[in-house]
């Protein structure tokens, strides 16, 4: 009978020891984005599959909020924090919240502005975002030619995606073979469609007529499609490129409007951004960047990617 009490005692502790690394807090920027909304099922779905409890809170694009959130999620206890800033110049704010209480934190997605070197208990799981706008500008420039007139439709300034990304873009219209590539112009749509539809629409009234349209991202690509399309303009006649490979960017590729889209895994960085956060908490070792790569997409190899995420 004591043997009896001593397994079940153990067992108990085994499944008090799990316990206490299973209650994570998750501060999303934003809830209603495309690929902010994939990468959060696959942090709920992977917290599903091994049991963790997660606590989802929506920032609605406020700085402020997403701290308050970081601060409560501190306060109640929780083994872990996972962010998607709405900012990348909020992120060190954020890690001194948690470094000084000591509460694991991992950023995902987007990286923390200035931060070089994470505290001992924080990391980052992400991607490269110069990758994405390398893959994307060189596919566009291959479709062109390496000549032409372009526009550029920027994500919120100051984000590390925005910056990235563009940067990149910049880069490769710059250089040989590219260089034969003019940016008419670039302007920020703050990752949304509406915004992009109605800046393109202004594009277009103003008499800018260009051989490619580049968005920092899916959603606005599928904004200037719209606008285009609105005009009048034949979709054989422009190059629209995006970045994420969302289910409507795919969509759109599949009917002929969208040419170039840049992969963003949201499962590899959700489940890697829950896993880090998991070590972390139970004092495994971990990695304290985890970068997963960016994958282009183009009509021809389209299928491959309508079922991942």
């Amino acid at each position: 009978m004591m043997k009896t009490f001593a397994t079940a005692a153990a067992f108990c502790a085994v499944l008090a020891g799990t316990a206490h690394a299973e209650k994570i807090g998750v501060a999303m920027s934003l809830f209603d984005d495309n690929y902010l909304t994939v990468l959060r099922h696959n942090i709920q779905s992977h917290a599903d599959a091994l049991g963790v409890q997660v606590q989802m809170e929506d920032a609605l694009g406020d700085i402020a909020r997403q701290q308050s959130q970081i601060e409560n999620f501190v306060a109640s206890g929780v083994d872990g924090i996972i962010v998607m800033l709405v900012d990348a110049d909020s992120g060190k704010a954020m890690s001194k919240i948690a470094d000084q209480a000591g509460v694991p934190l991992v950023f995902v997605n987007m990286l923390p502005a200035n931060m070089d070197k994470f505290p001992a208990k924080q990391a980052w799981v992400g991607s490269d975002e110069e990758q994405a706008g390398e893959l994307q500008a060189a596919e566009v420039c291959k479709l062109m030619g390496g000549k032409g007139d372009a526009l550029i439709l920027m994500g919120q300034l100051g984000t590390t995606g925005q910056r990235g990304r563009t940067a990149a873009e910049e880069r490769v219209f710059s250089n040989p073979p590219c260089d034969g590539i003019k940016i008419l112009d670039q302007q920020t749509a703050n990752w949304m469609r509406t915004p992009a539809m109605d800046l393109m629409t202004n594009w277009n009234t103003s008499g800018m007529k260009p051989q490619a349209v580049v968005a920092n991202n899916d959603e606005m690509a599928l904004g200037a499609i719209q606008a285009l399309k609105s005009s009048g303009v034949d979709m054989k006649d422009v190059i629209v490129a995006g970045v994420d490979a969302t289910q409507d960017a795919l969509a759109a590729m599949k009917g002929g409007d969208l040419d170039v889209t840049v992969y963003q895994s949201a499962k590899g960085q959700g489940e890697g951004a829950l896993d880090t956060v998991l070590k972390i908490a139970k004092g495994d070792s971990f990695e304290h960047k985890v970068t997963v790569p960016f994958e282009l997409v183009t009509p021809a190899n389209l299928d491959a990617y309508l079922k991942k995420n």
